[in-house]
């Protein structure tokens, strides 16, 4: 879903987000992940918990996120209607190494997960 009616106050928000680079770090992420956990984004971007949530509630209350429970986890995600214009954003800054660097950790961390998942399904399939 696009954004149907882009407003002075909708465009401030978002140049606002962008306006600090921790913040631009988690929108990334969260471009490319689709969805992240506060712990997930700790453990890539090397913050503090308090500086991490701090960031993702500012997102949130700005309009670009939004959140889901997932049994005892929060878990973190871009709104559908801002996608596009974040993306459009975001391919000015793709070649930034602070953020290649990101997306590396991402990735393996990614793979670590997936390959957990496949252990513990040959481990219920054995048992």
């Amino acid at each position: 879903m696009k954004l149907k009616k882009f407003s002075l106050l909708i465009g401030a928000q978002i140049f606002k987000s962008f306006s600090e680079e921790a913040r631009v770090r988690i929108i990334q992420l969260l471009l490319e992940a689709k969805s992240l956990t506060i712990s997930d984004l700790v453990s890539i971007l090397d913050f503090t918990q308090t500086k991490t949530s701090r960031h993702v509630a500012y997102l949130k209350n700005a309009g670009l996120v939004k959140s889901h429970k997932l049994d005892q986890w929060v878990v973190y995600s871009l709104k559908e209607e801002v996608i596009e214009i974040v993306s459009k954003m975001m391919v000015f800054l793709q070649k930034d190494p602070q953020l290649l660097r990101d997306l590396e950790l991402y990735a393996i961390m990614d793979s670590n997960r997936e390959l957990a998942t496949h252990k513990a399904k040959a481990k219920e399939l054995r048992a």
